[in-house]
């Protein structure tokens, strides 16, 4: 069967020998994820004809407004993780807790937990902006047979087993790694099937874009206030183009796509940043170095943070190698002086 034509249920079935320890659990895992995500991109491709976007009335552990379609995301992706009964444990963006399940029998046999952000950028939605949906999935460190702790979530980024997003857009992707490779399908909204669309995907090596919220340049840190003067200089293959759109799914796509830098850093208004190192940055790492990019919290590897909270944020620095690389000279350099 030529490549580009591959569903994403032959691709799981043909890659299952490459899950180390799996007997079939992490193979049924990306299938409820691609079930969700179907669900999801309905509702989010019909949110301007109905009444879901908007406001729900709540806030999320982070203070943030929750919308309408992040607590219909949330809601389906838990509970059809759920009813697949593959997982031990979820732990959610939009939760301020994890998610214990006993699992088939009340036995707690099942080694996986999953940490999601369910619906990534949601302020875009009654724009039309592109959103998406982040996931982490890691083993169990806890025995099988007892209930999931807080310890099976706050694991290092390195021992990630799979990670990925989905991102609704012009079209609906899913994008994943198992730790060999990464590769992108694409959704035929007439039949319902994810196609690989994307294969081996890999961020280029230099590129021209960097992504940043530029508006709050004064309060940011010295390094990347030289970086970004850096990325303006007319000089060699520069001044590179700004690119932000503000939902960090999209941010990511479309650089590991054309090549480029995302950084969302601290400030003085967001002293240990903003992004979630769980949900977002660990996930988003993984995948970067899956496709021979690199993240970084501005001084150092993102995946060999050792999690302390579940809702931990994290300056973040992710995309071309390159690119990460001299962001990270630029804060050194400001660092020592």
């Amino acid at each position: 069967m030529e490549e580009r034509n591959k569903t994403l249920g032959e691709f799981i079935i043909e890659k299952q020998e490459d899950f180390q320890y799996s007997s079939g659990e992490l193979s049924r895992l990306i299938n409820s994820i691609r079930l969700a995500a179907k669900v999801v991109n309905y509702k989010v491709n019909k949110a301007g004809l109905v009444d879901i976007v908007g406001a729900a009335g709540e806030q999320n552990i982070q203070g943030e407004d929750q919308q309408k379609l992040d607590v219909f995301a949330n809601e389906t992706f838990i509970q059809t993780l759920i009813n697949r009964e593959i997982v031990c444990g979820i732990a959610s963006e939009e939760s301020d807790d994890f998610i214990t399940i006993k699992g088939k029998d009340e036995c707690h046999n099942n080694k996986y937990v999953v940490l999601m952000d369910p619906l990534d950028g949601s302020s875009n939605i009654d724009v039309n902006v592109s959103v998406g949906t982040i996931f982490s999935v890691y083993r169990r460190i806890t025995p099988i047979g007892t209930p999931v702790t807080i310890e099976d979530f706050l694991q290092p980024g390195v021992n990630q087993v799979a990670a990925g997003y989905v991102i609704y857009g012009t079209s609906t992707m899913l994008v994943y790694t198992t730790g060999r490779g990464v590769n992108g399908f694409t959704l035929n909204p007439a039949i319902g099937t994810f196609y690989l669309s994307h294969p081996n995907m890999k961020f280029p090596k230099d590129g021209k874009i960097y992504s940043i919220n530029e508006g709050n340049y004064v309060h940011f840190p010295q390094g990347v206030k030289d970086y970004i003067k850096y990325c303006q200089l007319e000089e060699g293959d520069r001044p590179y183009t700004s690119r932000y759109i503000g939902s960090l799914v999209s941010d990511i796509h479309r650089n590991m796509i054309k090549g480029g830098i995302y950084i969302y850093p601290t400030s003085s208004k967001a002293p240990s940043g903003k992004l979630r190192l769980l949900y977002e940055c660990n996930p988003m790492a993984f995948l970067a170095e899956q496709a021979g990019g690199k993240a970084s919290d501005g001084f150092g590897r993102i995946m060999e943070i050792q999690p302390t909270e579940l809702h931990q944020r994290v300056p973040f620095f992710c995309g071309s190698y390159n690119m990460v690389e001299k962001a990270e000279e630029f804060m050194k350099t400001a660092s020592e002086k």
